[in-house]
């Protein structure tokens, strides 16, 4: 063991005489694709422990961004419509169906309640085919995820580089706790533990 540890601590030592050059040639092959790009921060750094990106392959980490920030804003609806049923907040006539899963065999025992599952999956349907870049329009996507397609805009265009990128980034990051919070939330419930202020478990 000895032996082993004295050979080990001359290796490091070695190594801090290697010349610059060779230094620098490591790091740059230890590089990682994308690993600068958008949501590549701290402490994490570019998170990719299955390798998807791995080869560099830009197409598909543009297809696996669009998909991150689809569910992301998708799971920040899921975290607010959660959270405020929860809190005791209902639509008119909506007074007595229960908060949680329960809601949604509570509102298949009524025709109403149909309508508004069969309301919810029209409005999927047409949040599916409009949240795209629209190819058939001569208008260019700025980034992945820019859906405005020249029509909706609310003062994006007056904001300079930094602020958008800064923007972005809270939108990635605020869809990505957003996706492991309404795992929790749902994963909670399903265990019958609170995680909720007061104790309080939803569908119960």
């Amino acid at each position: 063991m000895k032996v082993a540890a004295t050979l080990l601590a001359l290796a490091g030592s070695a190594a801090a005489f290697a010349p610059a050059q060779q230094q620098r040639a490591s790091s740059a092959l230890e590089a990682k694709p994308f690993s600068d790009a958008l949501g590549a921060q701290a402490p994490l750094g570019l998170f990719d422990p299955l390798g998807l990106i791995a080869d560099g392959d830009e197409d598909k980490f543009n297809t696996l961004r669009e998909y991150e920030i689809k569910h992301g804003r998708v799971s920040m609806l899921a975290v607010t419509g959660y959270l405020v049923t929860a809190a005791g907040i209902r639509f008119p006539g909506a007074e007595n169906i229960p908060d949680g899963l329960k809601a949604f065999p509570a509102l298949l025992e009524s025709r109403d309640g149909i309508n508004v599952l069969l309301q919810m999956g029209a409005f999927f349907v047409v949040a599916e085919i409009v949240n795209r870049d629209a190819d058939w329009l001569d208008n260019e996507a700025e980034f992945v995820g820019d859906y405005r397609n020249g029509a909706l805009d609310f003062g994006w265009d007056k904001f300079d580089d930094a602020t958008k990128l800064k923007k972005r980034a809270v939108e990635l990051n605020n869809g990505r706790a957003a996706m492991m919070g309404i795992w929790g939330l749902v994963t909670h419930e399903m265990m019958g533990n609170s995680i909720l202020p007061g104790g309080y478990l939803p569908g119960q």
